[in-house]
């Protein structure tokens, strides 16, 4: 079964799926190690990973579809992609559908936003016109042709244009084929109210992010509305950064870490990253135990 399959099977079930947002390989083990069933890369997250720059539509495609194929080959649960625009036009859009199939993603979320876009929870957003990303959008359901890639399609109209536009543009998106709806930061719970009723039979996206514009209610209630995906996308970014800068620090003031308890046993984290499991291979196929084919006859 494909990992799209797979996740369109979670979608099918009646219960709100939680998904984490990661940005690299051990997060995403980790999640999965958790408990979750799928993960979600965040672009926010990449960024300031792997450039240390914010989400300001520095990566190219070539950078994230790197990123994003490396954590979906680390785990055995579906992961959904932030792709950002596309990265171009229609026909940038298909040929970045066409890799993330072949990468084995199991969903993708494409954004209206202006390119170079920004966080969707950023200041200062523009978005491109309505039939340019329904168009888009089009184009990526014809390119992932019978792979069962997951299309959620998201607006970033409700800060420049407001909830309305949004609403006329997730129709639109819907329209043009696109399985999933997200509508990025509404900012208050009236709005997410207003979103579930205009959509009452499409999986609804809600994005929770810690400090910003979207209001903090919890999962259940999000079910309640009428939503099918919760995203926390920023939450290990932000308890890692936490934890690594106290770490530092730590480590600067007293010259050692002795006394530091937020570390994970030595011995844990190599069952995690599997050395137990490669050290048996590297066994198995050490020169010791090569045997001549002369000698097996």
């Amino acid at each position: 079964m494909s990992a799209g399959q797979k996740l369109r099977q979670l979608l099918a079930r009646p219960e709100i799926i939680v998904i984490p947002g990661v940005y690299d390989c051990l997060g995403a083990k980790l999640a999965q190690q958790s408990g979750f069933e799928v993960v979600a890369t965040s672009g926010f997250g990449i960024a300031a990973s792997t450039l240390g720059l914010p989400d300001y539509g520095f990566l190219t495609a070539t950078e994230m579809l790197y990123s994003v194929g490396r954590i979906a080959q680390s785990i055995d649960v579906p992961l959904i992609a932030d792709l950002d625009t596309g990265y171009g036009n229609a026909l940038n859009v298909m040929r970045t559908i066409k890799d993330a199939a072949q990468l084995g993603l199991a969903g993708v979320l494409l954004e209206d936003q202006e390119w170079p876009k920004k966080c969707g929870h950023f200041e200062g957003k523009r978005v491109v016109p309505l039939a340019e990303h329904a168009g888009k959008i089009r184009a990526a359901v014809e390119a992932r042709g019978d792979s069962s890639l997951v299309i959620i399609a998201r607006t970033d109209a409700r800060a420049p244009l407001g909830l309305e536009e949004a609403i006329a543009r997730g129709r639109a998106y819907i329209a043009a084929g696109a399985d999933i709806l997200f509508v990025e930061a509404p900012q208050s719970v009236e709005e997410l109210k207003a979103i579930a009723a205009a959509f009452p039979d499409v999986p609804l996206v809600a994005n929770i992010v810690e400090g910003g514009k979207t209001p903090q209610i919890s999962s259940a209630e999000l079910q309640q509305l009428g939503f099918k995906i919760v995203f926390f996308p920023l939450t290990a970014l932000l308890a890692v950064t936490k934890v690594m800068t106290a770490c530092f620090q730590h480590l600067k003031t007293q010259g050692n870490t002795a006394n530091f308890s937020e570390l994970v046993n030595f011995q844990d984290f190599q069952a995690l990253v599997g050395v137990p499991q490669y050290l048996q291979i590297e066994k198995e196929f050490a020169a010791e135990n090569y045997t001549p084919i002369s000698d097996r006859i």
